[in-house]
């Protein structure tokens, strides 16, 4: 079975912060659970899927290099958190009988597999979800911009980007009720708005490699899918054309 509509390999970044569920930190179970079905039903369904998540909900590099801490070992530590976060989904998505890799761009050989590109391609290729850790592997990166990377180097037809609102808006739309709603944009409006969807090295990576981005809320049940079939409601930022 393969994946229906425009799209058939897919990148889904996930934050950190979806993962806190109503935490102010941490993991909810329950939330990785069901981040986890929907992750199945989009496997199910025949989309070869590859995944980078964040590390929001255990550390923030930028917001404790603020605080003094040497930026670089702070981000450091927040790929570390990311790998946390990548084993917790492997072991809900295994629960779920669906065979899971986790590919670390630092190497930990003890807990997870390294990166290495052609590996990933073939785990997908065979049908397994692949979930890349540890961001980079470089501080001064965001899992933003490592997401941009991965689907570059994967090939990916689209990035998702799973947040806690349904689409791109002018403004947050929790603090200004007045901020506007976007259903599609290119990839330089982005950068000339400076909409903060994504930080502009991850814009600018899918510009050039033609990714279009789908951003949308992950907290509905069963939007991956309704997005990847065109159904959902999500911004899609897209090439000039």
């Amino acid at each position: 079975m393969t994946g229906e509509g425009p799209y058939k390999r897919v990148l889904l970044k996930i934050s950190g912060e979806v993962l806190m569920g109503d935490g102010e930190f941490g993991l909810e179970p329950a939330t990785v659970g069901r981040i986890a079905r929907d992750i199945a039903e989009v496997h199910a369904a025949g989309f070869e899927l590859c995944l980078v998540v964040g590390g929001g909900n255990i550390f923030r590099g930028v917001s404790v290099a603020a605080q003094g801490m040497e930026r670089a070992t702070a981000d450091y530590m927040g790929m570390l958190g990311t790998v946390m976060n990548a084993l917790a989904l492997q072991s809900a998505l295994e629960e779920l009988d669906v065979p899971t890799r986790v590919l670390s761009a630092i190497q930990m050989n003890t807990v997870c597999e390294p990166y290495i590109r052609r590996r990933a391609v073939r785990h997908m290729e065979k049908g397994r979800v692949v979930i890349f850790a540890a961001g980079t592997g470089n501080p001064f990166f965001t899992t933003d911009t490592a997401a941009a990377l991965r689907a570059s180097e994967m090939d990916c037809d689209c990035l998702m980007k799973g947040t806690k609102v349904d689409g791109i808006y002018s403004a947050d739309p929790k603090k200004d009720v007045s901020a506007e709603r976007y259903e599609t944009l290119t990839h330089f409006e982005v950068l000339q708005r400076d909409l903060k969807v994504m930080d502009a090295a991850a814009i600018t990576l899918c510009r050039e490699n033609n990714i279009p981005i789908l951003v949308f809320s992950i907290q509905n049940e069963g939007e991956v899918s309704r997005v990847l079939h065109g159904q959902g409601r999500f911004t899609t930022v897209k090439g000039e054309s």
